[in-house]
């Protein structure tokens, strides 16, 4: 099973990916954790360039190149191989950020995203947990970290605030995904996001 984390940031997504993954181990199921952008050498190389730096360093444009361009390293040496091997694959974002952050937040290019993702990347999880909460609390935590990779959050609110929007839309576009209150404590997020993997993996 091939399962994808989104959320806006700060909506504590990648906290619940980790604690997924270290659950799925202890119950003796063979999972790899991944992230994106990133999960590969070369798709590690690129998350440097996209996250940090100046917000306008690049066009949201280039940003959907530079982002399938890391998903298909990421794709080819670490998604692909893994599900091959029988592993559950848990990605803590895939192709639905791209279609959110660059796709609908700075201009209509989810045409573009959608296009270059059917012809270079071709899939899809089998199942998308979005963690949705206010966006002025996911900001306030996000830089709260303080790390190098803040770019998007540098954007500001109102660009949280498009993109919980526009993620909630993909969840009512597409069956995989399963919507999550991220607004509460972090065990019970857990708990509920633990079960369900469960349940569908017949575990």
């Amino acid at each position: 099973m091939f399962i994808s984390f989104e959320g806006i940031d700060g909506s504590g997504k990648s906290t619940q990916a980790r604690l997924l993954a270290e659950a799925l181990h202890a119950a003796g199921i063979d999972v790899i954790h991944t992230r994106e952008p990133g999960g590969s050498p070369g798709a590690e190389e690129i998350r440097a360039l996209v996250l940090e730096g100046d917000p306008d360093r690049w066009s949201a444009e280039t940003e959907i190149l530079l982002f399938t361009a890391a998903r298909r390293d990421h794709l080819e040496k670490t998604i692909r191989p893994a599900l091959a091997s029988g592993k559950v694959v848990i990605c803590d974002r895939f192709a639905d950020s791209t279609r959110v952050f660059q796709g609908v937040t700075r201009g209509d290019l989810q045409d573009k995203v959608n296009r270059l993702h059917d012809e270079m990347i071709g899939v899809e999880p089998d199942l998308t947990l979005l963690f949705d909460m206010d966006p002025e609390i996911g900001l306030s935590r996000a830089k709260g970290r303080q790390t190098s990779e803040e770019r998007f959050e540098d954007f500001g609110l109102e660009f949280q605030e498009k993109c919980r929007a526009a993620f909630l839309a993909l969840a009512r576009q597409y069956p995989r995904f399963t919507v999550i209150d991220a607004a509460r404590d972090i065990e019970l997020v857990a708990e509920e996001v633990a079960t369900l993997v469960k349940t569908r993996l017949g575990a």
